[in-house]
């Protein structure tokens, strides 16, 4: 393969290609089911799978096929194959429905208003994370026509990540035949600690998401009258909170929703706040004189990355201040947005919060609890070391710097689920969501350069995928020792089971 053809290749697909299509992309509003119920009805989310697919359609790529996929009353799902050499498949995932506007925005910039300045294309989606099935192909086209080869390709665009990703799992059950058993997957909605050099995601956190609403009145009464008598909600709602969270510290209080770090992430952790200094935190747009939660560079990333932290995102009762009177409020809801560690299991979680908020509830108030949405996150498995070298190689052909492996805070709930229905898969995840990018928030911009490079990378990776050693197992690791470490594992739970059968036996005597 040649480099410089592939780098050129890229270039000139972004610069001609590439964005003039993510511009016509980003004025489509397609929010996501959980922001836009009539969803159907508004027809943007057509809109968007008919421009993205039409392109792939248009792909001169030998043997590729593109399909719309849209199950009865679920949200369509772009589904794509490139046949290549050996028995093989690379899984690429991307999506293309989108966060809410937001408000917020520079003035000139909207969520649906594309605008290029310089190196970054404005506007909701693009990416987070539309460039995706543009990046992917031409990652495939930009590997052949420089010369280099590729096993099967899956490509799976779907329209429902933002609320979830409810509708995968029905795919991913009706299309698993024809999608096999990936031994790669590739995933490029996640982010980059900075523009300089190529990041792959260890982890990702997992989701916890609830209404929590305090009532303890029937309608509001005049302030003068009701309050010393009458607790507030607010009080209340805060109180329920404190059982929660740590007001002085933010650390959520019990333990049930920690998990031990494990050595190995806790090490990438400080390789990463090494790279990235105090950009870990300067990237964010503080106001003058605030300052982040710890000093500690490595603290700040095992924050964001393993520990949990909730979020209040919404709320109900409170009026706008222009329209705010003296008024004792009968009610107060806030909407709970809970990160939890990456191996913690979010349905437990879940149930612990409700209990935790409904429980003895002060004055007696009426506490109503709805669970909004429980996602898993995701740890990665042990990385092979072909995946390694093929990283640290494209990282240095392309930026001329080390590959960095850190874990992200967000929750992508497609990765827990492929983590589970292929487990001997290796994952190479990634994205263009770097400092300011603002994916969710307003004034969201890709990062061009990045994207081209990142394009670049995969299609690198594609090919070291192909010819890693024929003796490695799909872990990575040599097939003999795979074998070996499988029947130990088996041996030792085995054994495990035994002396839990005894003690059973014992107990029962």
């Amino acid at each position: 393969m040649e480099v410089r053809k592939l780098t050129s290749f890229v270039d000139d697909a972004w610069e001609k290609d590439i964005v003039p299509q993510l511009v016509d992309y980003i004025r489509i509003p397609n929010k996501s089911p959980a922001f836009d119920k009539d969803w159907q009805a508004a027809g943007h989310m057509q809109r968007a799978t008919e421009l993205i697919a039409g392109w792939c359609k248009a792909q001169p790529i030998e043997g590729l096929t593109v399909e719309v996929v849209q199950l009865e009353g679920r949200t369509p799902l772009i589904y794509m194959e490139v046949p290549g050499e050996g028995s093989d498949t690379v899984l690429l995932y991307g999506h293309l429905d989108k966060q809410p506007e937001m408000v917020g925005w520079f003035e000139g910039l909207g969520p649906w208003s594309p605008v290029r300045k310089g190196d970054k294309l404005y506007g909701r989606g693009g990416a987070d994370d539309g460039y995706a099935a543009y990046a992917s192909l031409t990652a495939i086209r930009a590997l052949r026509e420089a010369g280099g080869k590729h096993a099967r390709c899956v490509v799976l665009i779907e329209a429902c990540e933002e609320s979830g990703s409810f509708d995968l799992p029905f795919y991913i059950d009706a299309l698993k035949q024809r999608i096999g058993t990936p031994s790669l997957v590739v995933c490029l909605d996640s982010g980059c600690g900075n523009y300089d050099q190529l990041w792959c995601t260890t982890s990702l956190r997992g989701l916890v998401g609830a209404d929590v609403r305090v009532d303890v009145l029937g309608e509001g009464v005049h302030s003068g009258d009701a309050s010393g008598i009458v607790p507030s909600t607010f009080r209340i709602a805060r109180e329920l909170l404190g059982r929660l969270e740590d007001s002085e510290t933010g650390r959520i209080l019990p333990k049930h929703f920690h998990v031990d770090i494990p050595k190995q992430r806790q090490k990438q952790a400080k390789a990463a706040a090494k790279v990235l200094g105090d950009s870990l935190w300067q990237r964010f747009p503080w106001v003058k004189g605030s300052k982040p939660m710890a000093k500690d560079l490595t603290e700040l990333v095992l924050n964001r990355t393993w520990r949990p932290f909730v979020e209040v995102i919404g709320a109900d009762g409170l009026p706008a201040i222009d329209k705010a009177g003296n008024v004792l409020r009968p009610t107060t809801t806030l909407k709970l947005s809970l990160r939890i560690p990456p191996s913690a299991d979010p349905k437990y979680c879940m149930a612990r919060l409700e209990k935790l908020m409904t429980e003895k509830p002060p004055y007696g108030a009426t506490v109503t609890f709805k669970g909004e949405k429980a996602s898993t996150g995701w740890d990665a498995p042990p990385l092979a070391d072909w995946l390694g070298d093929a990283c640290a190689k494209a990282s240095q052909t392309l930026f001329k710097k080390d590959c960095v492996y850190m874990g992200e805070g967000g929750t992508i709930p497609f990765m827990g689920m492929l983590g589970e229905k292929f487990p001997d898969a290796q994952f190479m995840i990634t994205g263009v969501l770097g400092p300011q990018s603002n994916a969710h928030g307003p004034n969201e911009f890709l990062h061009i350069p990045m994207g081209k490079r990142l394009t670049a990378c995969v299609a690198m990776v594609l090919q070291e995928h192909l010819q890693r050693p024929r003796g490695e197992g799909k872990g990575g690791k040599p097939a003999k020792a795979e074998k070996a470490e499988k029947a130990a594992k088996a041996d030792k739970a085995a054994k495990a089971a035994a002396k839990d059968a005894k003690k059973a036996k014992k107990a029962k005597k």
